[in-house]
């Protein structure tokens, strides 16, 4: 499932928006972006529609449990 994040960079008007193909690169995004101090105006995917981080992190723990454990 693919990810849009909206964020708007510090001393920037302009909102921006990146790609994330899975729910964990879309965390990785994020947390990037939060230490850069940009601010997180949106996240979207075509099946779930707009949604929170918290419901991200929901998606990004099921998306980890369906994938095979490797080791």
């Amino acid at each position: 499932m693919s990810y849009t994040i909206g964020f708007q960079a510090k001393d920037q008007k302009a909102i921006l928006a990146t790609e994330a193909a899975t729910a964990n690169q879309a965390v990785a995004i994020i947390a990037a972006l939060r230490q850069s101090a940009d601010e997180i105006k949106f996240i979207r995917s075509p099946q779930e529609g707009e949604m929170g981080i918290e419901m991200l992190l929901l998606l990004a723990k099921e998306e980890a449990e369906e994938m095979p454990q490797r080791g």
